[in-house]
């Protein structure tokens, strides 16, 4: 409880403010699975697994209650260990396009900005091309910025080999 506290109040001091005019970094990566864009949406659509591409390390844990309908405006909170530290962290469902793409901001948390945009196309032979596109601004960015770089990189190193490990094992 004292825990969820600290979070909460810790949150709070992380609130994000409108897109800087500078200093945006941009990660884009795109991976084709052999599902059906139907299902591979389906996946996408279901909050919980977004703990199965994140790596371990993050200590990746959804705080909000469940279940979790995905829509426009729907909040989540989360939590993650960045180098040892407990991070909040919120997003928001800013656009919800079924079968088409859905986009998170950053309402708090590690970053200055957040913004990620999930694409998904009908790819040849009938798998799905899902399309991450992120933009991010660290804090403390003329620190941290390459750093802060790597470990996104990182992240969507792994989420890119889950995704494959994920749709080949269905």
């Amino acid at each position: 409880m004292a825990l969820k506290l600290l979070l909460d109040i810790f949150a709070d001091a992380l609130a994000t403010g409108p897109r800087p005019a500078s200093g945006i970094s941009v990660i884009h990566e795109e991976t084709i699975v052999p599902t059906p864009l139907e299902e591979t949406f389906a996946f996408f659509s279901d909050a919980v697994n977004l703990e199965k591409l994140t790596p371990s390390w993050l200590n990746f844990q959804i705080r909000s209650e469940g279940p979790l309908k995905m829509r426009e405006g729907l909040e989540i909170d989360y939590a993650i260990v960045l180098h040892g530290f407990p991070i909040p962290w919120k997003t928001r469902i800013d656009v919800w396009e079924p079968g088409v793409r859905f986009v998170d901001r950053q309402v708090n948390g590690p970053y200055v900005w957040w913004h990620h945009e999930h694409r998904f196309e009908a790819a040849d032979g009938g798998g799905t091309r899902v399309i991450d596109h992120v933009e991010f601004v660290p804090r403390l960015r003329l620190f941290t910025n390459r750093f802060v770089r790597r470990d996104v990189e990182r992240i969507f190193g792994y989420r890119k080999e889950a995704l494959k490990r994920i749709f080949a094992e269905k």
